[in-house]
């Protein structure tokens, strides 16, 4: 007979281990912040204006960091400059050896500069000064010659230096990687620690210059709508409820700008973009956050063909500026390219090749019903013909994208706000853009019939009044906007989030800087 209890010891063995690391690790810091508090004292005591507190409200820089590193980075070992600097640095390694005391101090970008404290420099009391209150994790500043280390490092010889900003906690091991909870949860340490986590908030900063930049090149204007809406819409999704004691009324966070933007459009902003903060109560995993920042973009005049050439634009853009080139490579070291120009493939064809059975825009519900039933894809809650051949798709194309793709021409029922297809009878010009195996923008050709807007909101209300969370409602304030004439146009949204996903490899919780945790 099989003992199956005897598996569960070495695991329940583990667990105990791991307490009694944690333990020790807190005991550790415990034991590390009681004695840098205890320098902290020090410094105060030591201050000619204690009401000052422990540190400089000021300190007298003359260079940073990267730009020494710039201007001396090719120096010769043992090289002298006889030009004096003074920075500021977060102290990341120390040795002290009798007469001369080594640091590392690493400036905001992870760039890093060796500071020399020397007894000759800087005599015996401020050496023993160093020695006893510098501890790993402070910002220090120091003033000195330049100078290139025997053994090759650019180093600054301290003549003057003093405590900037003391760490009373103890930073983690800068040799041993955080893991992505830790990451997460402390992303100021993990941005003192890893490059990449540097690196990645520096890629989304150039990636949403080069979108700003693609637009205005094409004479687009930021604008900005609100957060606080009385009426979620634009996007099917369930809304963050808040409630206003200014107005005694419920609002909701916004899902999406959508609505908004297309009454920038009726007022004769013709071709209008914003980059801000969505929110949608659902499901968080690799791919979704209940935060995330989104791209919207409207374009008076065009259809989903002109405006899926901009959003092609704006994400090979944004590759050149991260990357220097469409080509990415990611952070598990795959390389993809985004250049060229992007297949464009029918969902209806396209899952009907796959499935190896003819799926049209005429086949009846309970047949789609079977079908899924059959293959074993389940029915989403309030099913209808377009979320099954939406689900369908995803099971049978989604996996085999590879290359960036534009999957065309959507179910009308699932695509409230999009203009029906000018030849094909029961779709929509409605396109997603597929990239590294997740959905990262859509586009349409717009609808702008307030007739036909207010009958495909009547039917959304209809399934919102049968339960689904995620239902619009009817606006009238929007229909009003609409009904003074609203031009031909195409939009796109397209999640800043995912984008960096796309162009770093990197999931959705680490391309936010501070994201939403439970």
């Amino acid at each position: 007979m099989t003992d199956t209890t005897a598996p569960a010891a070495p695991a329940d063995d583990a667990t105990s281990e791991d307490e009694d690391v944690r333990r020790a690790e807190l005991a550790e810091a415990f034991e590390q912040k009681a004695v840098r508090l205890a320098k902290r004292d020090r410094l105060i005591a030591e201050r000619e204006d204690a009401a000052g507190g422990a540190y400089p409200v000021e300190v007298p820089l003359t260079d940073t960091i990267p730009a020494l590193r710039e201007r001396f980075g090719d120096l010769e070992a043992g090289a002298e400059t006889g030009e004096t600097a003074a920075v500021a640095g977060r102290v990341v390694f120390s040795r002290n050896t009798g007469k001369l005391c080594f640091a590392t101090l690493q400036s905001g970008d992870g760039s890093r500069i060796q500071a020399m404290v020397s007894l000759a420099a800087v005599g015996d009391g401020s050496l023993q000064r160093w020695k006893e209150l510098v501890d790993l994790g402070d910002h220090v500043f120091v003033s000195g010659e330049v100078i290139s280390s025997r053994r090759g490092e650019l180093s600054i010889m301290v003549s003057e230096w003093k405590i900037a900003s003391k760490a009373i906690l103890p930073l983690p091991n800068m040799y041993s990687e955080l893991s992505e909870e830790s990451r997460v949860r402390s992303r100021f340490l993990d941005l003192i620690v890893r490059d990449r986590a540097r690196e990645t908030v520096v890629a989304r900063a150039k990636t949403n210059a080069s979108l700003r930049q693609t637009f205005a090149d094409r004479g687009f204007i930021e604008v900005e709508t609100p957060m606080l809406q009385v009426q979620h819409g634009g996007a099917s999704a369930r809304p963050f409820i808040t409630k206003s004691n200014a107005f005694d009324t419920d609002l909701y966070l916004r899902i999406a700008p959508e609505l908004f933007l297309k009454r920038a459009v009726v007022g004769g902003l013709e071709r209008v973009f914003e980059i801000n903060r969505n929110f949608r109560n659902e499901g968080a995993d690799s791919t979704h956050s209940p935060e995330f920042a989104m791209l919207e973009a409207y374009q008076a005049y065009t259809d989903y063909n002109g405006i899926a050439d901009l959003t092609q634009s704006l994400i090979q853009d944004a590759a050149v500026a991260v990357s220097g080139s469409t080509t990415v490579t990611w952070a598990d070291g795959t390389v993809y390219d985004l250049g060229g120009e992007w297949e464009r493939l029918s969902m209806y064809d396209s899952l009907s090749e796959a499935s190896g059975r003819t799926v049209t825009p005429g086949t009846s519900l309970e047949e789609l019903l079977a079908f899924a039933a059959d293959e074993g894809v389940d029915a989403p809650p309030h099913a209808t013909h377009g979320k099954l051949v939406e689900e369908l798709w995803e099971h049978f194309v989604k996996g085999g994208l590879t290359r960036p793709t534009f999957v065309m021409d959507f179910p009308v029922d699932t695509s409230p706000l999009v203009r029906e297809h000018r030849s094909i009878p029961g779709v929509v010009e409605k396109w997603d853009l597929y990239v590294r195996g997740f959905e990262l923008a859509t586009g349409y050709s717009e609808l702008i019939d307030p007739v036909i807007q207010r009958e495909r909101f009547v039917e959304q209300a209809k399934l919102a009044a049968r339960g689904d969370l995620e239902a619009m409602r009817i606006d009238e304030e929007f229909l009003r906007a609409m009904e003074h004439g609203m031009p031909p146009m195409g939009g796109m949204g397209m999640g800043i989030d995912r984008l960096l996903m796309a162009l770093t490899g990197l999931g959705i919780r680490e391309t936010i800087l501070f994201p939403l945790v439970k």
